[in-house]
């Protein structure tokens, strides 16, 4: 009936995550609201590290992908399990560094870091940065120098793997604004010349081939490509790899038509591939590096929304208008992205109807989905829309001047506020 395993139905017919009522919550804390599992969060982030300890005899690390979903207390909850964090702006690393994050477990990602970005990074310890192009090596390198530190530092590589999903989460492929690729020898110039780098000590290489990928097989290509370089840098230059990082990207459930592999499926295969190339190439077993967010984050989150307006039109559609929309959940007019919902005041029922789930803003595009099953809804409903643990909070916006909504964590039943719903002066503090 669910799509994810922390959903459940109480006698009196409402939706439950982890253990708690979302009636309940939404009478404690309005709407729109998000909610987030803390427990679901800590068994995913379990599943991958207990599998790389598993498949990959412990010599791996798991970096949540903080890009997914941060905020302070996700940070102090992946540092709880022992886990890393992959960051992409100054800001994320801030989020971290005041959560108490421990910084040398951080990989610093970015396509365009800026100066500030790349000093406070060095300047904070992380663990390393993940260089993207030429330039950014020479200013890393005149930073270090400047500081009198050497940072520890990877090189993202385009493998050149078709992801098989949406174009605008590809990022493995030649053209894309990520990385150095391989097929016109950027990349070993790049790591010739980071070889040469007094300051900075290239520690590894990175790859991402992009995003909600259901199939194993690009996952392991791209290890392969991986270490053929890894193989081809050690021969020519005698230069040894010691780290690599094969990205994320993996899909999850976000309607019944998904059929993602189980992570530890994915560890498995992966990690025999790397195995067996190491042996076949004659290159040591490199630390391997994961970086996983949307499986991580999605799955433990819903959105929470109040039905305002119920609008049939004939032979055409039926609308049902909430109080949220494109400004917290933007991954619909982005990507035409897929959604269950369910009416969390009648989850007992059955669903009877196909309906368009309107957001309020002023964009005829502003659509949580179409098409979608639910049960009858009217105003004061509540709607529940799953899997929205990723990239809605995350890139959430005060268009039209909406305020963006307050997170909640709940654990086994229990609810605490982990991000405050923004105020009328919120919206206005930086007006002058």
């Amino acid at each position: 009936m669910f799509v994810s395993e922390n959903l459940n139905v109480t006698s009196e017919g409402h939706l439950t995550i982890g253990g708690a009522d979302t009636v309940e919550l939404v009478k404690e804390y309005g709407t729109p609201l998000y909610v987030m599992d803390e427990q679901m969060i800590r068994k995913s982030l379990r599943r991958f590290h207990d599998s790389m300890n598993k498949y990959y005899n412990g010599q791996g690390e798991v970096h949540y992908a903080s890009k997914a979903f941060s905020c302070m207390e996700m940070c102090r909850i992946v540092a709880s399990e022992g886990d890393g964090l992959d960051a992409v702006s100054i800001g994320e690393l801030y989020t971290a560094l005041k959560a108490g994050f421990p910084m040398e477990k951080v990989g610093f990602h970015g396509n365009n870091k800026t100066d500030e970005e790349l000093r406070f990074a060095v300047q904070n310890k992380v663990g390393h940065i993940i260089v993207d192009n030429i330039s950014e090596l020479h200013r890393l390198e005149k930073i270090a120098e400047d500081l009198g530190v050497r940072p520890n530092i990877m090189f993202r590589i385009k493998p050149g793997i078709d992801a098989h999903t949406h174009d605008f989460v590809k990022t493995g492929q030649i053209d894309s604004k990520f990385g150095f690729a391989l097929e016109t020898g950027e990349a070993f110039e790049a790591v010739k010349e980071a070889v040469s780098c007094k300051n900075v000590n290239l520690y590894g290489l990175h790859c991402h081939i992009g995003s909600q990928i259901f199939d194993i097989a690009p996952f392991e290509e791209a290890a392969k490509v991986m270490l053929g370089f890894i193989a081809k840098i050690r021969n020519e230059l005698g230069y040894e790899i010691e780290g690599l990082n094969l990205g994320g990207g993996f899909g999850i459930m976000y309607t019944d038509k998904d059929d993602p592999s189980p992570f530890e499926t994915y560890l498995e295969r992966v990690s025999q591939v790397v195995k067996s190339e190491c042996e076949n190439l004659g290159i040591k077993l490199p630390r391997m590096f994961i970086e996983p967010g949307r499986s991580i984050a999605a799955p433990a989150g819903i959105t929470l929304y109040t039905v305002g307006a119920r609008k049939e039109i004939p032979d055409i559609r039926t609308y049902i208008s909430v109080d949220g929309g494109m400004a917290d959940s933007p991954r619909y007019i982005l990507y035409g992205s897929e959604y269950t919902a369910i009416v969390a005041n009648k989850a007992d029922q059955e669903k009877t109807e196909k309906v368009t789930i309107a957001g309020k803003c002023c964009e005829s595009g502003d659509l949580i989905g179409e098409n979608m099953p639910l049960q009858h809804a009217e105003s004061g409903d509540i709607i529940a829309v799953c899997a929205t643990g990723a990239y809605n909070y995350s890139m959430s916006s005060n268009y039209n001047r909406l305020q963006k909504p307050a997170v909640v964590f709940v654990n086994e039943g229990r609810s605490r506020i982990a991000v405050k719903r923004e105020t009328l002066d919120d919206i206005i503090r930086n007006d002058i």
